[in-house]
């Protein structure tokens, strides 16, 4: 047997990565908060494989575009089922990669799924299988981002009627969970990262106006049922002192945890606000490898982390932190707000890892122009719940449509 294993990788032929594509999905979308970027590495075996940087949103788009141009010349000519070396590559000898960063790890992660759904493809299995196979049959899913609505269109949601109706939307649809910002939409329904109000001041200390309306929102979604679990996220728009002030004021919503509550690189303060409230922390849309995490698994400050696989460095990097987290007893929900290629990516890691809490269904997700980008439309069913592909590879490609109207840029 160790014989026939030892011709079959002496027989194997040498795979060689032929080029790259980029695709900027900002050009064929119409939608102003959210612009995937995708790449397709392509090999002389005639295997390509899909990833997605994931500068969707935000303001750094345009650098996740020529972050891949400046990475992907390097990795030209390589073994593409070698994604562990050509990790390394990128991060010890280009300078920058060791340093990281958002920008350099989103690169650096759109180019390792690309890599795993090559080798996925090559064998004729699903990634899944290949990072230890399956221990979680069906992915819990909640409705992340409902201060947004819950529709095919987004808008700011104000009054406490609206976040509850917004609720029962998700509701209808399976879902047992739902995920809101109260703070982010000021009282004339501003949201807070594009207009700052300075009667919505959420630094320092909650005024009282604050205070009774986020509680109202959240008081409002609570009374439509005590078994929907609600979970906050704050976007770091609050700081040490008011996040531990909200938290104590909303504390008996039995609120299923508390995300970003301050500023996400920090684990002091995340420390400090862990010791200062009954509710779990959590955190990781914006903390990168393992290097990142390792300072809150020390100190114990999070009860979640969220890693996202398009920034964090990728699957190899994803499944290496949830098993460092694994060893602390922290759960894990991957955090997904970009394109299909991100949502197939983050199933296959959360089916093979035994501390998945819980997956994020994104407001962005559910958009209509969106999921016609790719090929297979990967939603949780009426119970809300979510099946990880069985396709080779993650599962996922984007559309030939698409492909055909976007703008691209190739390196070769």
């Amino acid at each position: 047997m160790l014989t026939e294993i030892f011709v079959f990788k002496k027989r194997r032929t040498l795979m060689k990565i032929t080029s790259i594509d980029v695709y900027d999905f900002g050009k064929c979308l119409n939608y102003e908060d959210c612009s995937p970027i995708c790449i397709r590495i392509n090999t002389d075996a005639g295997i390509s494989g899909f990833g997605e940087v994931g500068l969707a949103y935000g303001n750094a788009h345009n650098a996740g575009v020529w972050m891949v141009k400046d990475f992907g010349q390097l990795i030209i000519g390589k073994d593409p089922l070698r994604s562990e070396a050509i990790r390394e590559q990128l991060f010890r000898t280009t300078f920058w990669g060791m340093g990281g960063g958002t920008v350099i790890n989103a690169g650096m992660s759109a180019i390792d799924i690309a890599l795993w759904d090559i080798k996925g493809k090559y064998y004729n299995a699903p990634v899944y299988q290949l990072l230890g196979g399956k221990i979680n049959e069906k992915l819990r899913a909640y409705a992340s981002q409902i201060q947004f609505d819950w529709d095919l269109e987004d808008r700011n949601m104000v009054t406490p009627e609206q976040y509850a109706e917004a609720a029962k939307k998700a509701m209808a649809q399976g879902y047992t969970a739902v995920k809101v910002d109260p703070v982010g939409v000021a009282a004339n329904g501003n949201w807070q990262r594009t207009k700052q109000d300075a009667d919505w001041r959420l630094r320092g200390q909650l005024p009282q106006n604050v205070l009774k309306l986020v509680r109202a929102r959240l008081q409002a979604i609570r009374d439509l049922s005590p078994d929907l679990d609600i979970i906050i996220e704050l976007h770091s728009f609050t700081d040490t002192s008011t996040a531990i002030q909200l938290a104590n004021y909303i504390d008996d919503l039995n609120i299923m945890y508390y995300e970003e509550p301050v500023h996400p690189l920090n684990a002091v303060s995340m420390r400090e606000i862990k010791e200062n409230i009954r509710i779990p922390v959590a955190s990781g849309e914006r903390i990168y490898t393992r290097l990142g995490y390792r300072p809150f698994f020390e100190n114990r400050s999070l009860s979640v982390i969220q890693p996202d696989v398009c920034l964090c460095g990728g699957i190899s990097e994803a499944k290496k932190i949830c098993d460092m987290a694994d060893t602390y007893d922290v759960k894990v929900q991957i955090h997904v707000c970009g394109g299909p290629i991100s949502q197939a990516a983050a199933l296959h890691v959360e089916t093979a890892i035994p501390n998945f809490l819980i997956h994020e269904q994104h407001s962005y997700g559910i958009k209509q122009g969106l999921r016609d980008t790719c090929v297979y439309d990967y939603l949780p069913d009426d119970h809300g719940e979510l099946t990880v592909p069985e396709l080779p590879g993650i599962g996922q490609e984007i559309t030939e449509e698409t492909m055909a109207k976007t703008w691209v840029y190739t390196i070769q």
